[in-house]
């Protein structure tokens, strides 16, 4: 099996989550290509330790991480840093040779992903990709199986959204996504929105247009050192957008929700679909569930299906068994892993978000930014 050596910038929550994902690459059945974690890098070097207990195969460990692009074993990077250094670590991981895995939203703003593009077209040899690992729930598989099959009919209505409820609490500390400078101005779009929009952008749908309302709702929180400081980025956006889907002479509404403060809910991504023949709806928070109606004319009636872990990349778990969070992630490494390896992904909706995926993503942004601030639809 062929091992790809991988660098990590970036130690925080995501990243312990991806090296515990490479540790479970056993659980995946039939593939001839897996990751080892072989260097680590973080400003701070507080999570040197948990590397070294937990990931035995790492052997280098820098608060610098020009040091770590200069290590020649070094194939490809994990990068999960805050917004504000994409463009600079995105572009030297890059510029090294080495593929890259980057977090979303692929660059601060709209500039700076376009620098990051610009040397994404100059190294075609690397690959390089942004995560989102929700697309990987066997629910939006079947989805994404509709969506090939082209079995929706004409599309009429599309509602998508990624709902937190974790800063709900106005006594919880600020960090970096709280604050302009480090996370920018799309605020809960630039941290949710390559999720939400992954689907809708692999599917080939063109937003054509933005009406946005954006919301600062808790406009300071506590610094951790008994003051208070500015938050400064948008808790909530919610896009309407009018979209069309290849074939179609006419728009249809795609209702986008990025969400931080969602009363009720945990970490729930969703996806509704509704078409003349056949409309779907799928949200992790049930994800066992996916509601189906099949229509060629009488009666309507939602059917609800059983969805069990029915992975692109076969799994040792049995398909009766749930699927969660991590599992989603094991896959989305698995779909990276894949296409590296092959040259191309498994299928259509098994592999990561490109990088002109994520420059439509930015449009889309961008254009709700100037939406808000002027009270008025935007034509992308």
């Amino acid at each position: 099996m062929r091992k790809v050596k991988f660098g990590f910038i970036g130690l925080g929550l995501m990243g312990r989550e991806f090296a515990s994902a490479a540790a479970r690459w056993f659980h995946l059945e039939d593939m001839t290509v897996r990751p080892e974690i072989v260097a680590v890098c973080s400003a701070g070097g507080s999570s040197f330790d948990w590397y070294r207990e937990n990931v035995p195969t790492v052997k280098h460990a820098t608060t610098d991480y020009r040091e770590l692009l200069a290590l020649e074993e070094v194939e490809a990077v994990y990068c999960a840093v805050p917004h504000h250094l994409h463009e600079e670590i995105y572009t030297a991981v890059l510029d090294s040779g080495k593929h890259l895995l980057g977090e979303k939203p692929f660059g601060i703003d709209k500039e700076a992903n376009g620098a990051i593009l610009q040397h994404v077209d100059q190294h075609p040899e690397q690959l390089a990709r942004c995560v989102s690992q929700f697309p990987f729930y066997p629910g939006a598989q079947q989805i994404a199986r509709y969506l090939e099959e082209e079995a929706f009919g004409t599309i009429l209505e599309v509602n998508a959204g990624f709902l937190h409820s974790s800063d709900l609490d106005p006594a919880k500390p600020v960090n970096w996504k709280r604050r302009v400078e480090y996370n920018g101005a799309y605020g809960s779009m630039g941290d949710l929105g390559m999720h939400v929009l992954h689907i809708p952008l692999r599917a080939g749908w063109q937003i054509r247009n933005v009406r946005a309302v954006l919301s600062n709702i808790i406009t300071e929180r506590p610094d951790g050192s008994g003051g208070r400081v500015a938050c400064d980025t948008w808790d909530n956006a919610t896009l309407l957008c009018g979209t069309r889907a290849p074939g179609q002479t006419t728009d249809f509404p795609m209702t986008l929700r990025f969400h931080r403060i969602s009363p009720g809910e945990k970490n729930s991504w969703y996806i509704e679909i509704l078409g003349t023949r056949t409309s779907v709806r799928f949200s992790t928070k049930n994800p066992k569930r996916l509601e189906v109606m099949e229509y060629s004319g009488g009666e309507q009636s939602w059917q609800l299906r059983e969805v069990g872990y029915e992975t692109p990349f076969p799994a040792i778990t049995n398909k009766i068994f749930e699927f969660g969070f991590s599992d989603a992630l094991l896959q989305m490494w698995a779909g990276y892993l894949y296409e590296l390896d092959r040259g191309r992904p498994l299928s259509r909706f098994a592999g990561c978000v490109t990088p002109a995926e994520t420059a439509a993503g930015h449009a889309v942004f961008t254009a709700a930014l100037k939406s808000h601030a002027e009270q008025k639809v935007v034509e992308i």
